[in-house]
C-alpha cells in the first residue's frame, strides 16, 4: 500500500513538474513576444507636457500597444512648474523624434506615429525621415487661422526678428482649446497659480513660435511623399487651426487620410468634451492600419474583451 502511495505521489509530482514547465515555457514564449508588440510613438503640443496625451495613450496602452509621449528640451515645459528650456532650432526636436523611433523600432518592429497640434507636425516630420507604420494626426495646425488668435498674428514675424524672439512671449488666452467650460476653468486657476495645466503653459514664447513656423514650412513642402495610412481628427469649431489645414492634408498628402469631424470640442480635442470618443476613433484605426497580430493567443483574448468593453 505504501509502495503504491509513493508511486501515486511520484506520478503526481512529475504532472506537477510538466504543468509547471508547460506555465513557464507559456510565460517565457509570451514575454519573449513582448518586445514584439507594435508600437505607438506621440508626441504633445508647443510648450505643452504629455498629460494632454494621456487619455489618448491609455486607451492605446489598454489594448495591448506600446506608447511613448516623450518630453523634449526646449519643446515643451514643465508639467510641475511650466519651466521651459532653451529653445533650440526645430532640428533639435526632430532628431529626439528619430531617436525616440529608432529605439522603439529596435524593440517593437512597428511603430505608428502622431501628435497633437504642433506635435502632429512633428510627426510628419518624423515620417518623411522613418518609415511609419501608421500617422495620427490631432488638431494639426499647419496654419494659425483658428477663430481665437488674434488678427494681429500677421505682424508675428516681427517678434521672430532675433533681438525680439529672445524676450517676447504672448499670453494664452481662454477658452485655452476647450469648450468644457469646467475644464476651462480648472486650467486657468492651474496657469494663474503655476503658471502651467494639462493643456501646457501660460505663456508661448517668441522663440517657440518662430521655430514651429520653420517646421510647418519643413513639412508643408515634403506632404507629397507621405504615403503612410493616416487619420486625421479636427474639430468643426477648432479656435487655434480652421479646416484649411484638414483641407490642404486631404489634397496634398500622398495617400488620402482618413478624417473624422468632432463637432462639440475646440482645438484640444484629446481633453474636451469628445475625448472618449478621439480615444476610440485613434484605437480603432490602429486597430486596423498597425494591427495588434504579434501577440500571443492568451493575451490577444484579454485584448478583445477590453476592446468590446470600450466600444
Amino acid at each position: 500500500m505504501l509502495t503504491a502511495r509513493c508511486q501515486t505521489r511520484k506520478a503526481a509530482g512529475k504532472a506537477g513538474d510538466k504543468r509547471l514547465t508547460a506555465g513557464l515555457s507559456t510565460l517565457l514564449a509570451m514575454n519573449s513576444m513582448h518586445p514584439q508588440r507594435p508600437a505607438v510613438l506621440l508626441f504633445h503640443g508647443l510648450c505643452a507636457n504629455p498629460l494632454e496625451l494621456a487619455p489618448v495613450a491609455k486607451s492605446l496602452r489598454e489594448v495591448g500597444y506600446v506608447v511613448e509621449t516623450p518630453a523634449m528640451a526646449g519643446y515643451g515645459v514643465s508639467a510641475a512648474t511650466g519651466e521651459q528650456l532653451p529653445v533650440p532650432p526645430f532640428e533639435h526636436w526632430l532628431a529626439e523624434a528619430e531617436a525616440a523611433f529608432d529605439r522603439l523600432a529596435a524593440q517593437h518592429g512597428r511603430v505608428a506615429v502622431g501628435g497633437l497640434c504642433m506635435g502632429a507636425v512633428l510627426a510628419l516630420a518624423l515620417a518623411a525621415r522613418r518609415p511609419a507604420a501608421a500617422l495620427v494626426l490631432i488638431s494639426t495646425t499647419l496654419h494659425f487661422d483658428g477663430w481665437n488668435v488674434s488678427p494681429w498674428r500677421r505682424l508675428l514675424p516681427l517678434a521672430y526678428l532675433p533681438p525680439l524672439r529672445r524676450r517676447m512671449s504672448f499670453k494664452e488666452t481662454a477658452p485655452f482649446g476647450l469648450k468644457n467650460e469646467r475644464l476651462r476653468a480648472w486650467v486657468e486657476q492651474a496657469m494663474a497659480t503655476t503658471q502651467v495645466s494639462a493643456v501646457g503653459a501660460a505663456r508661448l514664447s517668441a522663440a517657440s513660435l518662430y521655430q514651429a513656423s520653420r517646421l510647418i514650412r519643413h513639412v508643408r513642402a515634403r506632404l507629397p511623399r507621405l504615403a503612410a495610412p493616416a487619420v486625421v481628427l479636427h474639430a468643426t469649431e477648432d479656435d487655434v487651426a480652421s479646416p484649411r489645414t484638414v483641407h490642404e492634408l486631404q489634397r496634398r498628402l500622398g495617400q488620402p487620410p482618413e478624417v473624422h469631424w468632432f463637432h462639440d470640442s475646440y482645438h484640444m480635442l484629446t481633453l474636451d468634451n469628445e475625448r472618449i470618443a478621439v480615444a476610440r476613433t485613434v484605437r480603432d484605426f490602429l486597430l486596423r492600419s498597425h494591427p495588434l497580430a504579434a501577440l500571443p493567443a492568451t493575451h490577444t483574448t484579454s485584448i478583445w474583451t477590453d476592446h468590446a468593453q470600450h466600444a
